[in-house]
């Protein structure tokens, strides 16, 4: 059995989703460790102290182990402020492999985590499998780049990487197009579900434990507030819709991120308040992983309006719910849904485009078929089938030669 270091810099996998910079990679990052835990390894996760409340170690399960590693202050950093504590944070887990014996494996999340990753595997000779979640050159050719900076640091990562992990067959091509990876070292690993939690339920009796509407089109907006997601859109959508005399409503769960993020929920009430939606629009406050489950029962159509998405969590767990997806073609987001077999995707971001798609969804003769066909999908997508594609990784890995700068 393997022993992996996962390193998660910049966000704790047992942070609350939605928050800050919690979000999907979160969930990833706890889930697939905890599967590989069953599975028998031994994973220890390693990220950034944010607060002074937290143990040097916390024992997730048997077999995951998360340690709070102190690099800087022990608050909260925007992401441009984490980067110069990257080093520290390198120095110390460093100091950690030589207490508990060297991994076979680094597991880095996100480029920040690859810096160090980068760094450890040339001065331990360990295995880096890289994971990056989003890419900048993919920001800047969709939406907006973030620093030139990170995209030459990511592809130096991409670069020296023994193997880079992608969520889909798009996001792999990204790699080799964007960041002329070595197609051999790019191995396509998708994400998962926790059925336990993500599956089919009643939709009145949804609605009635979270005190909703039981007779509105209810929308379900679940994301990071920040511009890439596009709340603004899927905010519009359901104006759009009252405007055609649909009694619709839209709950949007989540918090503020990024350097945007405070503006782009100021500027959500402020649209709310313009268009006399108040009475029509619920801010939700990030919810634990495992409730978001009942939301997605209880809403009739979850818009997924990313500018860019590697994946698309949100996305394939409400598929698990089978509540009808509409959302943008772009990324993962193009393989993971089926257009008009297992939910719509939309290829513009024309919100009368999106409010035709949306009233498509809700047509009463093919959304039983679509939401089976999407539950049925969702059921190929498990935690431990990633965790038995990483863990084969890990092994072939253990019989090659690194690969150098």
């Amino acid at each position: 059995m393997a022993r992996l270091a996962v390193l998660s810099y910049h966000t704790s996998p047992l942070a609350q989703p939605g928050t800050g910079d919690g979000g999907g990679m979160n969930v990833y990052v706890r889930e697939l460790s905890s599967a590989l835990a069953r599975l028998g390894h031994e994973v220890d996760v390693y990220t950034r102290r944010d607060n002074t409340q937290v143990r040097d170690m916390e024992f997730v399960e048997p077999g995951f182990r998360v340690h709070h590693v102190t690099a800087g202050p022990a608050t909260p950093l925007d992401r441009d402020e984490l980067t110069e504590y990257v080093g520290e944070f390198t120095d110390t887990v460093k100091t950690l492999f030589r207490c508990s014996g060297t991994p076979d494996a680094i597991h880095a999340n996100y480029w920040l985590s690859g810096l160090t990753g980068h760094r450890l595997k040339h001065e331990l000779n360990i295995p880096l499998i890289m994971t990056f979640h989003t890419l900048e050159r993919v920001k800047a050719d969709t939406f907006e780049g973030e620093s030139d900076d990170r995209a030459f640091q990511e592809a130096a990562i991409v670069a020296c990487a023994d193997a880079v992990l992608a969520s889909c067959d798009v996001e792999a091509a990204q790699f080799v197009r964007l960041y002329n990876a070595e197609p051999s070292r790019v191995h396509v690993v998708p994400l998962g579900v926790e059925h336990a939690f993500f599956s089919p339920g009643y939709r009145p009796q949804a609605r009635r434990a979270l005190g909703l509407d039981p007779d509105a089109t209810m929308l379900l907006f679940v994301g990071r507030l920040q511009e890439l997601k596009g709340a603004d859109l899927a905010l519009e959508t359901l104006i759009e819709l009252r405007q055609r005399g649909r009694r619709a409503m839209l709950a949007i769960v989540g918090g503020p991120s990024g350097p945007d993020g405070k503006s782009t929920l100021e500027n959500l009430h402020r649209r709310v308040a313009e268009a006399g939606v108040i009475d029509q629009v619920t801010f939700v406050a990030p919810q634990a992983h495992q409730l978001l489950s009942s939301w997605m029962r209880a809403a009739d159509v979850t818009l997924v309006p990313s500018r860019a998405e590697s994946f698309g969590l949100v996305a394939l767990e409400s598929s698990a719910c089978g509540t009808l997806v509409v959302a943008s073609d772009v990324g993962g987001l193009s393989t993971l849904i089926d257009d008009g077999v297992t939910g719509y995707l939309v290829g513009e971001r024309d919100v009368s485009r999106w409010a035709d798609v949306v009233e498509l969804a809700l047509d009463a003769d093919s959304a039983t078929a679509l939401s089976n066909a999407a539950v049925l999908g969702a059921r190929l997508y498990t935690w431990r089938r990633a965790a038995e594609s990483l863990a084969a990784l890990i092994d072939q890995l253990a019989s090659e030669s690194l690969v150098r700068c």
